[in-house]
């Protein structure tokens, strides 16, 4: 079967290797979408941690089942949960298995979807006949977003300033706005605000290279700030500068990851009684809560794929999506 590899940051190489043959506990799927994530093109880049190559990049996933093993027969059509716990350690222990300390994300640790087959814990499998391959592949990402806006437990009426409108930060605004929450979207590209206004309901955008966004949210909140900041960007820059935006007793979730360390005046901080939280991933229930918002029509991901290639396309097409005038929100690779 045909496997797309990134050998070492920029550079994509195609090769042939052995289907996965059965094993017990596991099944394996004929993969049908393959979303394009940040976490791929920042691998690509050479900027994403817990990382190492060569690794088949892909974990927004839907397929169809190709080998019915336990639970799931021949031709269902599936989403996969990519992260890989041990279930003995004590994130797992405390129902936690998307901060396993041994996780295994499908694509990051291990070898991910960019193959034609692929042979998956069948736990991990989701069936979901009415829910098309394009938006079941989508699920994964908005379960990042909910996740996020879980975490930070978003209640109706408040102000939720998300920073960073990529996909994942587009289904933090989903979410938060399903939760009740007054969504502000902050970036510096104003194709994808303006994406945010046209197609995701967010009725204040701060473009960061134009206005200053400590003041805009100070006139948009009538003087509050935000009770909630969400940063989805991994921006050293924009996670640092999301602690000015915070209310007095609000709370920053980081769903955004980079590299290198965080630095804030403890005492602004500190006066504000704040409370700092990351947000790892997703589990199952938040899975089947996006999957229920699907089907309840409360988010349309359909709505996030500008972009749309053949897996044989992938290796040419992917430097490009590295490029923010081509305007690109979600990738989506047919199989």
């Amino acid at each position: 079967m045909k496997t797309l590899t990134c050998i070492t940051p920029g550079q994509l190489s195609y090769k042939q290797i052995a289907k996965p043959e059965p094993r017990i506990g596991y099944s394996i799927i004929r993969v049908r979408r393959i979303g394009i994530c940040g976490t791929d093109l920042h691998a690509y880049q050479g900027t994403q941690p817990f990382f190492s190559y060569p690794r088949v990049l892909g974990h927004e996933l839907s397929g169809e089942v190709v080998d019915g093993i336990d639970n799931f027969q021949v031709g269902e059509k599936v989403t996969v949960v990519p992260y890989f716990n041990c279930g003995r350690c004590i994130a797992c222990r405390s129902e936690k298995p998307n901060c396993c300390t041994d996780i295994a994300v499908c694509g990051v640790h291990i070898d991910g979807g960019m193959v034609e087959f692929l042979q998956v814990p069948s736990d991990k499998l989701i069936f979901a006949s009415e829910l098309s391959f394009d938006e079941l592949a989508l699920v994964e990402p908005l379960a990042i977003g909910a996740h996020g806006v879980r975490r930070a437990n978003v209640k109706p009426g408040e102000f939720v300033a998300v920073i960073g409108a990529g996909p994942i930060g587009l289904g933090v605004m989903d979410f938060a706005r399903i939760a009740g929450g007054r969504v502000i979207a902050i970036d510096i590209n104003q194709q994808r605000l303006n994406f945010c206004k046209e197609r995701s309901n967010v009725h204040h955008t701060i473009n960061v290279t134009e206005v200053n966004a400590f003041d805009e949210l100070k006139n948009i909140t009538n003087g509050d700030f935000p009770t909630v900041v969400i940063d989805a960007t991994g921006s050293q820059r924009a996670i640092n500068d999301g602690f000015k935006y915070l209310a007095h007793g609000g709370r920053y979730v980081l769903v955004g990851l980079q590299k290198n360390e965080i630095s804030v005046s403890h005492p602004e901080f500190h006066k504000r009684e704040a409370t700092l939280m990351s947000s790892r991933n997703a589990t199952r229930e938040d899975f089947e809560y996006v999957m229920a918002a699907m089907r309840r029509r409360e988010v349309d991901p359909l709505n996030y794929i500008t972009h749309r290639v053949s897996f044989d396309e992938v290796a040419n097409e992917f430097p490009t999506w590295l490029d923010p005038e081509n305007g690109v929100i979600k990738a989506m690779v047919n199989l």
